[in-house]
């Protein structure tokens, strides 16, 4: 173990990643008119993470594990709610469209999951504006949009709410891979 200032700094040869440096592009398969206003709206979301579950086999009183399936952690966003409520009507009209509010019904064509599964892209990019990584959510529809909270008490803030996603599978579409090439 080292306590010197400069193998720190020399691990971190670009100074770190920067959170705030991202954006976020869905594709919504009912209502676009709120797709390109979430390049800008979208205040926060995560890069995709994902479980591998263990496999218990018993032997002998004792169990070895066994690496299991692949789980996908659903992927939530936060909005910036602006009074033309673009963003929201799109993801309501989606939402509803899945599964109407008052018939239970879905809204397509045909039942196929298909019809209303979609892509979103969360990309993510350096100080010098250069994109560090791009991922893209496969199979992608809304599962949950959040109250929005009115308060009369508030003062000096925007409306927010949050949209959570499931997915299929995600990609790393852009930016260095695991072994180290640019994709």
């Amino acid at each position: 173990m080292t306590f010197r200032i400069n193998d720190i700094t020399g691990a971190l040869r670009s100074g770190g990643a920067r959170p705030t440096l991202f954006n976020v592009n869905v594709t919504n398969k009912v209502n676009g008119a709120g797709d390109e206003a979430m390049q800008f709206l979208c205040e926060t979301a995560q890069l995709p993470g994902s479980t591998i579950g263990p496999i218990e086999v018993p032997y002998f009183g004792r169990k070895i594990k066994l690496a299991g399936d692949r789980t996908f952690e659903a992927w939530t966003v936060t909005i910036i709610n602006d009074e033309d409520f673009a963003i929201r009507n799109a993801m309501e009209a989606w939402h509803s469209a899945i599964n109407g509010l008052t018939n239970n019904l879905r809204n397509f064509p045909s039942a196929s999951p298909s019809e209303y599964k979609s892509t979103a892209q969360v990309i993510q990019y350096g100080k010098t504006g250069d994109l560090l990584r791009e991922y893209s959510f496969i199979g992608l529809f809304p599962t949950e949009i959040s109250t929005i909270d009115l308060d009369w008490g508030s003062t000096d803030t925007i409306e927010k709410f949050t949209v959570t996603f499931q997915y299929d599978y995600y990609e790393l579409t852009r930016g260095s891979t695991l072994d180290g090439t640019v994709a």
